[in-house]
């Protein structure tokens, strides 16, 4: 009688031992699940023309620090030339800081993403800084206007719905029947934008055949599509965006095949 009283209590003791490791599991992978990839990006907001400054950008993911990110770019450009835009890669500080530094050589009102990769997520908060008066001369600020009316560029960082923001990573060094990534990375209200609907269209300058290319959300608010081009010369790439929401954004950029 007393054995089985004994292996009774054993059984009982293995169960309750099972529920609280699995207990523990889906608490685990609960707050693994609930875990977002962020970033403080830290600029100043004034600066001189010609002054050296630190852009920083401190990564955590829930509660930890990002020691280990895959890539934090910085990508800077001038308001309303974002087809101008240069890179700055950052110093990895092993604490979950990225810093980097940048000057800038002439008054205006510039804009920045800091691009991070990390934990198999992207996120690019966005910042502004205004360099000396923040005014560009009126000739430079012409010659700007008159250029994107020529061209039909579609800066859609500065168009149509609040919070939206569109970043397509430009390809170099293209050659004829290679297998390109087009990439771009959506967000609404600094966060990574999902589930969106997006297409290329491209087309050789002066050609009537455009051709269309379906991209695939491969991380959250990564969409990437692959293509060849048939022939070197200038294309027209334009990123296509559409949501159950009703969103229906555009942007175009020109490259060249080698």
């Amino acid at each position: 009688m007393k054995k089985l009283i004994w292996m009774a209590l054993f059984f009982v003791l293995l169960f309750l031992v099972a529920c609280g490791s699995e207990e523990n599991a889906d608490q685990a992978e609960s707050e693994e699940e609930l875990a977002t990839l962020d970033v403080d990006f830290s600029v100043p907001e004034t600066v001189d023309a010609e002054e050296t400054i630190e852009l920083k950008a401190t990564v955590t993911y829930g509660e930890e620090n990002v020691t280990d990110a895959d890539e934090v770019v910085f990508e800077i450009w001038e308001k309303g030339k974002e087809d101008d835009s240069w890179e700055v890669k950052s110093i990895n500080n092993e604490d979950g800081t990225y810093t980097a530094e940048t000057s800038f050589d002439q008054d205006g009102v510039y804009e920045m993403y800091a691009h991070t990769t990390a934990k198999g997520l992207h996120t690019m908060p966005k910042k502004e800084v205004t360099v000396g008066s923040g005014e560009t001369s009126k000739e430079e600020e012409s010659d700007h206007e008159a250029t994107d009316q020529e061209e039909g560029h579609d800066h859609s960082h500065d168009a149509a719905a609040d919070g939206f923001s569109m970043h397509f990573a430009m390809p170099t060094g293209l050659e004829v029947a290679q297998d390109v990534k087009l990439v771009t990375h959506l967000q609404m209200d600094e966060e990574a934008m999902e589930e969106a609907s997006v297409r290329y269209e491209l087309w050789l300058d002066g050609a009537e055949k455009h051709s269309w290319v379906d991209a695939e959300e491969s991380n959250p608010g990564e969409y990437i599509a692959t293509h060849q081009f048939d022939g070197k010369g200038t294309y027209h790439v334009v990123v296509h965006v559409e949501n159950e929401d009703g969103l229906h954004e555009h942007e175009e950029h020109e490259i060249e095949v080698k």
